[in-house]
């Protein structure tokens, strides 16, 4: 797909977000450092500051994964205008296949992420790739939870963080940073696999061609 002759095993992952304050930027390193630990090559773009080299990044990986704040119940000014930058891309199938996932980040705890996780997934949709879920259970639901459980907010689409508005990028919560290290985890997996067994499938459709 996008690997040139190298290793399989060692998926080619893109992070593309928009982080208007610095928090939902916190959380695109966190997914980075999760797939790293799969020995996954991994690009961290800023979408809203991409240049020509970051767009081939994207155009050879084998996934990305999606992040922006939530702003207004859906995803920020700037994930959408890179979003409509891709209809080219979208029309010519040029990301047709590969692995997709998303988080996002908002203030309120709720704040209609939910929304901004569907936009993502539909988004990904329309360029025809593959959505990797975030794969966890909810947190924080039982009187034995507390709010450093993973996935304390309980999504199940993909990845939400809240932050305060009023903290430092550095202020994200620990918990939500893991959750996000576990959905770049997740998604080198599943990129890794999914590789593989393309790889192992190609003779056998190769041989039913020609046949």
């Amino acid at each position: 797909m996008s690997h040139n002759g190298s290793d399989i095993s060692a998926p080619a992952l893109a992070v593309a977000y928009h982080s208007g304050f610095g928090h939902t930027a916190v959380l695109a390193e966190a997914v980075a450092a999760g797939a790293r630990e799969t020995g996954s090559h991994v690009s961290v773009i800023a979408v809203d500051r991409m240049t020509d080299d970051e767009w081939d990044v994207l155009d050879n990986a084998d996934g990305i994964v999606f992040g922006t704040a939530t702003y207004m119940g859906n995803v920020s000014a700037g994930f959408q205008t890179f979003a409509e930058q891709t209809g080219r891309r979208c029309l010519n199938g040029t990301w047709r296949d590969k692995v997709a996932a998303g988080f996002t980040n908002s203030g309120a705890k709720a704040g209609d992420k939910l929304h901004t996780l569907s936009s993502l997934a539909v988004f990904a949709a329309q360029h025809h790739m593959h959505w990797v879920n975030l794969g966890l259970g909810a947190g924080w639901n039982s009187a034995s939870g507390s709010e450093d459980d993973l996935n304390r907010l309980g999504f199940w689409l993909g990845a939400g963080a809240a932050t305060d508005v009023d903290v430092d990028p550095d202020d994200v919560h620990p918990s939500d940073v893991w959750t996000c290290h576990h959905l770049g985890h997740r998604v080198a997996t599943v990129t890794r696999q999914l590789n593989l067994g393309r790889a192992a499938s190609a003779p056998a459709a190769s041989s039913a061609t020609a046949h």
